[in-house]
């Protein structure tokens, strides 16, 4: 059943407050719920204090705007794709995901028809076979998805009717403590709910207090050292993304400022005193100095003598007694060349934003080889894939239990014991999957070769199926089961047309093999031959053509 307008909260809310007190109020502990990045505060009466309000949520908004800063970057652009791409697989028109009751016992077959449709209808509402991709690049990079349920209040068994986004950075999760007097600190309560501000949120007092039941929220589960902010799968490439661009700059100014060759000019300047001497040398420089400068808005040459750059000569005293006025080559940079420490930082980059480097290096080509020639990366980076998966499906569970226990489709008793033993099958990459599945099967295979002539005497018939094969007690009883059926069939067509070997005729150029039909044969060649190699004449064709007569004996020597 929905509750609406709870308390103060904005939303519905699914059961009763006071069934939730009867199933709580004998559970006492001392640890407090998992945290979830929410915001813990203790409240009593209508005020409120917090821990570091201004310092958690002012750095988490700031830290939502890195990652998407971040996200725009090249290297992380190509990352962030490949790890979408490998996550959320789009072909032809099959859906993207597919939910598997499989696990489930307790249900009856229209009971799981049901939650299918219902899942089903949850993805329309989504559009994510159309917009997977942006949904789930939104929630990896900035680390949490937040979605406001709609539903029609006069017609709560509807269900859900709209899902609409909401920047993470308008949206909290409040975590309230509830005082209470004569109770022991370790036993306590609290009061949970979202806090919705489109300014942003700043402080706990401004916003609009939301139901947890009208939210959804599903987050990476990465936590930080507090265990108080949530962290984005990018948050481990910060610090190498400002690393390698401080780098890069650095190195840009430097080869701008080394990079050409300029000239030295010494200048005798004798026994001048030193403010004679500059000015000796001021004269000389505006002498032999002309710089001609382009000018935009006239597109006249002008000559600028009074600015000089760290690009330009350098124009030196030299007093009396030394070598006199001499002109002299600075040469360039040496080691403009060398990238070693960009392309180390650069690896680094890459490494944290769990990636194989050999994804990201363009000079490595694409190579669609055996699945034993697959890196150890591609390998971990498959692993790390089927996690965030994981992680990312609580968006469909949460949405799924709100629609279901809005229409009435099972109980909120039913769905704690089914909540677990729900699956969601990913599309895979067709090509990948039949490649790795074909060798595997295919090392059975000779494996299976190389232990069947010792069938019967060191292992048993049961025990190769089971060991080499991997088929387990269903996979026996289903081929068995289909062995038996192909057999009898097989039996029936031998009795058929009179042969065991359907397909003989296929083989001999018979043109009747495929009807079961016999042709008028003529009497046998020898006593003894098979009624099989009788000899008989070709079908006429329809059309008159030339034909050559069938000889068995090139294909069966005596």
């Amino acid at each position: 059943m929905a509750n609406f307008n709870v308390g103060q909260f904005f939303g519905f809310r699914i059961g009763r407050p006071q069934e939730e007190t009867k199933e709580q109020k004998n559970l006492q502990t001392f640890v407090p719920p998992e945290s979830e990045g929410e915001i813990v505060v203790s409240g009593s009466g209508y005020t409120a204090t917090f821990f570091d309000m201004e310092g958690v949520a002012k750095n988490e908004n700031q830290l939502v705007t890195k990652y998407r800063k971040m996200a725009i970057e090249p290297e992380a652009v190509k990352a962030i794709d490949d790890v979408v791409n490998e996550a959320i697989i789009v072909d032809d028109n099959n859906p993207v995901v597919d939910i598997n009751l499989d696990e489930i016992d307790i249900l009856s077959d229209d009971m799981k028809k049901r939650i299918v449709e219902e899942f089903n209808e949850i993805i329309k509402l989504l559009n994510f076979n159309n917009k997977g991709y942006d949904i789930f690049n939104k929630w990896y990079v900035d680390g949490r998805l937040y979605y406001h349920k709609v539903i029609d209040v006069k017609k709560p068994k509807e269900g859900i009717k709209e899902l609409r986004y909401i920047d993470p950075r308008k949206i909290k999760k409040i975590k309230e403590e509830v005082r209470r007097t004569n109770v022991q600190p370790e036993a306590k309560k609290y009061i949970e709910y979202f806090l919705y501000n489109p300014k942003g949120i700043s402080t706990i007092h401004e916003g609009l207090r939301i139901s947890p039941d009208s939210i959804t929220f599903c987050h990476s589960g990465i936590m930080n050292e507090r265990n108080n902010m949530i962290l984005s799968h990018l948050h481990p490439a910060l610090k190498p993304m400002n690393q390698l661009r401080w780098l890069e700059d650095a190195v840009v100014i430097y080869r701008l400022s080394r990079a050409p060759e300029r000239r030295i000019f010494y200048i005798d300047v004798g026994n001048l005193p030193k403010m004679k001497a500059e000015q000796y040398l001021n004269d000389v420089m505006t002498k032999h100095k002309n710089k001609l400068v382009y000018d935009a808005t006239t597109g006249e040459l002008k000559q600028s003598r009074k600015f000089m750059t760290m690009l330009e000569d350098f124009w030196l005293p030299r007093r009396e007694g030394s070598r006199g006025t001499e002109i002299t080559t600075l040469q360039g940079g040496q080691n403009l060349g060398e990238m070693d420490d960009v392309e180390y930082f650069q690896k680094k980059l890459y490494k944290a934003l769990n990636v194989p480097i050999s994804r990201l290096e363009s000079e490595n080509t694409f190579n669609i080889g055996r699945s034993a020639e697959i890196t150890r990366d591609e390998l971990k980076f498959s692993k790390f894939i089927n996690r965030i998966r994981r992680q990312f499906v609580c968006l469909f569970t949460d949405l799924l239990e709100t629609q279901l226990l809005l229409k009435g489709v099972i109980t909120k008793k039913e769905w704690k014991l089914i909540k677990n033993l729900i699956f969601y099958d990913f599309k895979k990459d067709n090509h990948f999957s039949e490649l790795k599945d074909s060798e595997i099967l295919r090392n059975r295979l000779e494996i299976l070769n190389e232990v069947d002539q010792f069938v019967g005497r060191y292992w048993s018939v049961d025990w190769v199926r089971r060991t080499i094969l991997k088929q387990s007690d269903e996979d026996i009883a289903e081929l068995n089961a289909q062995m038996d059926v192909e057999k009898t069939e097989g039996d029936d067509e031998g009795e058929f047309n009179g042969t065991g070997d359907n397909n003989f005729g296929a083989f001999v150029g018979r043109t009747d093999a495929q009807t079961g039909e016999l042709p008028d044969e003529e009497e046998p060649p020898g006593q003894g031959e098979p009624a099989a190699f009788k000899k008989s004449e070709p079908a006429k064709p329809k059309k008159a053509a030339a034909t050559e007569e069938f000889n068995f004996d090139d294909f069966f020597p005596e």
